[in-house]
């Protein structure tokens, strides 16, 4: 079924992006918080807000052609097959991958990950085999192979990160060997921002012998992604942090991997026959689909994707450098804040911290003036320890970004300042 959905703000006359245009796409926006202030949305590292394209999508699907895919002759199932299938192909088309059976559907980044720790690396990783992972990877990015490594008798090596917060390349490169199998790296650091120059990465990895995971969760979303260009082996990535559904999401693998994979779950439409004795497998990607699939969350992503093309991720990029490098102008005039990482080649996450108030106190206070921060670790605990903290405040954004709503930021945390600074009575 095709989608049906209009696109309001996201084209416009103008080639120049307008994000107040933008933000009439999104209704939560309008919402005011707390004692009647406007809602600033900097907390979309963690989650980004639905454009009516998706929740338009959301809708139609349930109250116009709900039904299970691949698995009836009826007219409500076929529409609803064909609206899946066609979303796994706009996907694939999203990050040039080279054929959409190369695109399995999962929950997120997070199981795409583990998929890939339990399908691919406990058939692949044995006794003496090394996974190299960095010292800024997401837990969902370090924990499965922590798993993994210890359960098969590997050992999993840290790439160590700089003052600068940017991989020590020379280190990295020195640590391949022949005894590495994978290589699971961030794309771009959900604290830091930074992004890691894979190209180089990747031609390394593979000059070695190993395999190259991408966790692509902060990436994708906000600049052009092309595992093709990339090389990469797996790349996962979210929906809910590109504008669509929350418990939906990607893993691109090489179809030659996936070919070779076992399966990740049992049940129905995984299989290609089952006897009591034995079963056979379905084709890729299916066999990596146990079971109903996020039809919904699906068909959600395929309108959200479309969106971003609309915007044009090119534009995407140039909001976002715009918007990080105003943050980081206004931030640095404050003497008491700290940044953490610096370097040029960066997205627009960064996470801070203002001297003697406490992260999480920095984010209540800036809640009251109507601004979403993240306060805490990040998922990414031994990053912060790197730097020295146990916590930071992060802010985070989007295509719907506004100057006004980073000024409402630093507007909360002058606030914060003189509250601590200079007595609470």
């Amino acid at each position: 079924m095709a989608d049906r959905t209009s696109i309001a703000g996201a084209v416009g006359a103008s080639s120049r992006h307008d994000p107040r245009q933008v933000r009439w796409d999104f209704p939560i926006l309008s919402r005011t918080v707390g004692a009647g202030r406007p809602l600033a949305y900097l907390d979309n590292a963690a989650t980004t807000q639905k454009p009516r394209a998706v929740l338009d999508a959301l809708q139609e699907y349930y109250s116009s052609y709900n039904s299970n895919v691949h698995r009836a002759i009826h007219e409500l199932g076929q529409e609803a097959t064909e609206a899946y299938e066609d979303a796994r192909r706009v996907c694939a088309g999203f990050v040039n991958a080279p054929d959409s059976a190369s695109i399995v559907f999962t929950r997120g980044t997070t199981e795409s990950i583990n998929l890939v720790a339990f399908a691919w690396g406990r058939a692949s990783v044995g006794v003496g085999d090394e996974i190299l992972v960095t010292e800024m990877e997401h837990h969902s990015n370090l924990v499965p192979w922590q798993i993994l490594a210890e359960e098969k008798g590997a050992t999993l090596r840290v790439v160590p990160v700089g003052e600068d917060g940017t991989l020590e390349l020379d280190v990295y490169e020195r640590m391949l060997s022949s005894r590495t199998r994978l290589v699971a790296v961030t794309h771009m650091s959900n604290i830091l921002g930074i992004i890691n120059p894979l190209p180089r990465m990747i031609a390394a990895a593979h000059a070695a012998g190993a395999n190259v995971l991408v966790d692509a969760a902060q990436s994708v979303p906000h600049f052009e992604v092309d595992v093709q260009e990339l090389d990469c082996d797996f790349l996962a990535c979210s929906g809910h942090k590109m504008l669509g559904p929350t418990g939906i999401g990607l893993l691109y693998a090489r179809r030659e991997l996936l070919e070779e994979m076992p399966p990740f779950m049992g049940g129905g439409e995984m299989i290609h026959k089952v006897t009591l004795e034995a079963s056979t497998w379905a084709e890729v990607p299916h066999k990596f689909e146990a079971g109903t699939p996020n039809i919904a969350g699906a068909i959600g992503l395929r309108a959200a994707v479309r969106y971003l093309q609309a915007v044009g991720m090119g534009t995407v990029r140039d909001h976002d450098r715009a918007m990080t490098a105003y943050a980081l102008r206004r931030l640095r005039d404050m003497d008491d804040v700290r940044i953490l990482g610096d370097a040029s080649e960066r997205g627009g996450v960064i996470s801070f911290l203002v001297d003697n108030i406490h992260p999480h106190d920095i984010a209540q206070l800036a809640d009251r003036e109507g601004v979403a921060i993240r306060a805490g670790h990040g998922c990414a605990q031994p990053l912060l320890h790197r730097f020295g903290v146990n916590a930071v405040s992060r802010a985070s954004f989007c295509l719907y970004t506004t100057e006004e709503e980073i000024d409402q930021l630093c507007e909360a945390l002058e606030k914060a300042r003189e509250f601590f600074h200079h007595g609470n009575g």
